[in-house]
This record gives structure tokens, sequence and C-alpha cells, in this order.
């Protein structure tokens, strides 16, 4: 490999060995499933600094020729293998589903209406207007779970969450998340090269035991979702949120990203870190959910020292977040109506949840308590479940999109979406639940 990367090194930098690697393994030399040495054995072998060659790793793996791959470690990627495998998984379909829960969206049905629009422009507008509106900010801090040195407005939960991890981690740092875990951010972990370190949860999130097993690793991140946890519908008590900032205290050089995807749709109060360790703490709230996919907006906030560099090279490509979509956002958050249908949804959500729940109790399945638009089903085969739900014309997400190692098979259902028929639809579930794949002959 060495050889072959030699002859092929026009320049030493970290694009010229990015550029030796893709045209090696185009050309061959290198196969497709490679394991490749460890940073520093490269960086000797070619002469190059150990730095150079992680930013040429960062450039192959951003370009797809490269992935981490568990315990392996980094490998050449297969023709097709990247982009966000696990999201792809958990959404894939077979077509011809009457009812389709597998999606994680809320109901449209359920959502606010969107005011008329005129009269919402800012004005005057300007390239040099605040990024965020005033009144925005203003009705945003007012609400925030403890008092933030900085907010800013991206364009939805994982574009806020694609832009700190791009800033805070870099290739070969671990990362703590949630087991089970959002299929995207662990597509996007992986995209950015970092291998991750899968904590257990129960029915208030993150268990604090096997989160301090894992900060012994040296994570240089931990990932949280304070609320309706997607998928088990988990959210921190009080005490829950205590015992996790105790645990992180003593770690000050770990950052915490807080996604709280479920914001106005959670009963509970909304809680942060950011109370206990606001220097180490990145909370970001979407309103997809509650307000609207299609509004892609989301607040975060956090200390100055990582926010305010993301934010200066932010300015060098997008700029700032429509303020004509933040000026319909604050309209939607304090117009009587619009607060009026976000409520309703919620409570609506929460008894088609607990309908859901009670025929699955019925049938001998009885989930922990949670909230939210998803349930987090055990199965006895997540294969044979998908395929039984799907004689019925129901889809579901495959559990295993949002796992990390071994585990009781599970589905992704988005019971929130269950209008109708509750009492039926929890009967296909259970059945779902309980059907094994058949026996092979031998």
């Amino acid at each position: 490999m060495f050889e072959a990367l030699g002859e092929r090194l026009s320049a030493p930098s970290a694009r010229g060995l990015a550029e030796a690697v893709s045209r090696a393994v185009g050309d061959g030399a290198i196969e497709p499933g490679a394991k490749l040495p460890p940073v520093r054995k490269v960086a000797t072998e070619l002469h190059l600094s150990p730095s150079t060659v992680n930013a040429a790793w960062q450039l192959l793996r951003r370009a797809g020729t490269i992935r981490t791959d568990g315990r392996r470690g980094t490998v050449v990627a297969a023709p097709g293998s990247g982009g966000p495998g696990r999201y792809r998984a958990a959404l894939r379909r077979t077509g011809g589903f009457g009812l389709d829960l597998s999606t994680g969206v809320p109901d449209p049905a359920l959502l606010p209406p969107i005011p008329a629009l005129h009269g919402l422009s800012p004005t005057p507008t300007s390239y040099l207007d605040e990024p965020v509106l005033p009144e925005l900010a203003g009705l945003l801090r007012e609400r925030w779970p403890y008092p933030a040195e900085r907010l800013a407005v991206f364009d939805g939960a994982m574009d806020a969450i694609d832009q700190v991890s791009s800033a805070l981690l870099r290739l070969g740092d671990l990362a703590v998340v949630e087991n089970p875990s959002f299929p995207p951010l662990l597509d996007l972990l992986e995209a950015l090269g970092v291998p991750v370190v899968g904590v257990g949860t129960d029915a208030e999130g993150m268990l604090p035991d096997q989160l301090a097993a894992a900060l012994t690793r040296r994570p240089a991140a931990v990932f949280l979702q304070p609320r309706a946890l997607n998928p088990t519908g988990a959210s921190w008590s009080p005490s829950r949120a205590a015992s996790l900032a105790a645990v992180l205290s003593p770690h000050p050089e770990v950052y915490v990203v807080e996604d709280d995807s479920a914001g106005d749709l959670a009963f509970g109060e909304a809680r942060s870190l950011g109370s206990y360790l606001p220097r180490q703490v990145l909370h970001v709230r979407s309103f997809s959910k509650s307000h609207g996919p299609d509004l892609r907006l989301a607040a975060v906030t956090g200390p100055a020292t990582v926010l305010d560099p993301i934010l200066e090279r932010r300015l060098l490509g997008q700029g700032w977040t429509s303020r004509l979509l933040q000026r319909l956002l604050f309209s939607l958050l304090t117009d009587p109506p619009s607060v009026t249908a976000v409520r309703a949804a919620r409570d609506e959500y929460a008894r088609r949840r607990r309908l859901i729940g009670d025929g699955l109790r019925t049938a001998g399945i009885d989930l922990p308590p949670g909230e939210g638009i998803n349930i987090w089903l055990p199965v006895a085969d997540e294969q044979a479940a998908l395929l039984s739900l799907a004689s019925a014309g129901i889809g579901a997400a495959a559990g295993t999109a949002f796992t990390i190692g071994p585990g009781r098979p599970h589905l992704r259902v988005t019971v929130g979406l269950v209008a109708t028929d509750h009492e039926a639809i929890a009967g296909h579930l259970a059945r779902a639940a309980h059907t094994l794949a058949p026996a092979i002959p031998r």
C-alpha cells in the first residue's frame, strides 16, 4: 500500500495524499474494504506529519472514499457504501402501505395553520441586519431552560448539529450517544469519521452509570435528547438531569450536544444540562415536529467560544437563516390560535400514544412511560415483524438502524400518525411483535 501511495503522491500535503489514495483506489492498487494503517504509521512511511495524514483522511471521509468500520478501524469504502445508510435503512419502503408508520414525521392535520405571509417581511432588510430577529431572540431566551451566552438560529436541528459537530470533532475522536439513537446523527458521525459508544437508556433517558463508564474512554462529545427521545419517547426527570450533570462535571473537556427535537409537543418542562454546565453544553431546539417540517428552523445556544467561530464561518456561505421564516416562527409562537393548535396537537399525540399503549398492554406488551410521536416496540424478530405489518398494509422502521451493537430487536413505530382504529392497529402491532421467522428446514 505504501509503495502504491508513494508512487502517486504528487505533493506532501493533505490534498496530495488524499488524491494519491483516490488514484490508488481508482487504479485498483488499493481494493475496497482494505484497512488503512494507523495515521502515525502512514506519516512515518510517507515522511509526512500526522496532522497532514489526519487532514487527508478527513477529506477522503467527506468524499466517501474511506469510512469507519467498527473494530476494523478505517477502511476503503465499497462503491455505493457512503451516504446516510442508517437513515435509508430506517425509512426503506416496500411500497403500497395504507398506513406508513415508519416516517417519524408529525401528522400534517395537527400542524398549526400558516398565517398569511403579507406583513411578515422584516423592514428594512439588509445583509448587515442581525442574523437572529431580535424579537424572536428575546422570546426564545425567555423560554429557554437556562441563561445561555450565545443564541443562533439554523436551518433545522440536523443543520445545527452538523455544523456544531463538524466544528467540535475531528477524525478519530470518540462520541457518546444514546442507544438506541437517531439514525441521521449516527450517519453524520460516521461521515465525520467519529466512532461512537452507545450508552443504554430507560424511561428517563441515558443511564448515568453507563455514561460514567463511557467517559473513561475519553470521548470528545456526548449527544443527548432531553425530551421524547427518538425512538423511545424517554424524557429526563429533574433527578436524571442532575445525575447526568454530576457525572459530566469532572470532565470539562467533553462537550454536550442536546437535541430537543420534540419541543412544544413535549409535556415535560424544558430541561438542559446547561443549567449545570453552561461552558460545555450546546442546546438545540427544533420546531419541525411542532410547527411544521418545512419550516426548517432550530434555535441553538452555547458558549461563545464554540458558536462564534461557527457563525463567522457561516458568513462565508449562507450567512444567516431567512429572517422571513424567523418572523413566521415568531408569529406562530405568539399567535393565540397557533399556540392553541400546538397544545391541541400535543394532547392528541398523547391520546393516540396512550390508546396504542393500552392495546399493546392488553396483548401482553407493556411499554415504559414516554411521550412524543414514536414508540420503541420490542419484537421477537425484526424482519418477521416488518413482514407481518406489511401484510396488513402498515409500514414501520427497522430498529437496527437506531441501535449500536447487538440487542433485542425492535421497531420504531410513529403512532402519532394513527388517527383512528387504535385498537385494530394495536392488534396488528402486537401480532407482529410476537411473529417469529419461519424455521429453515434441515
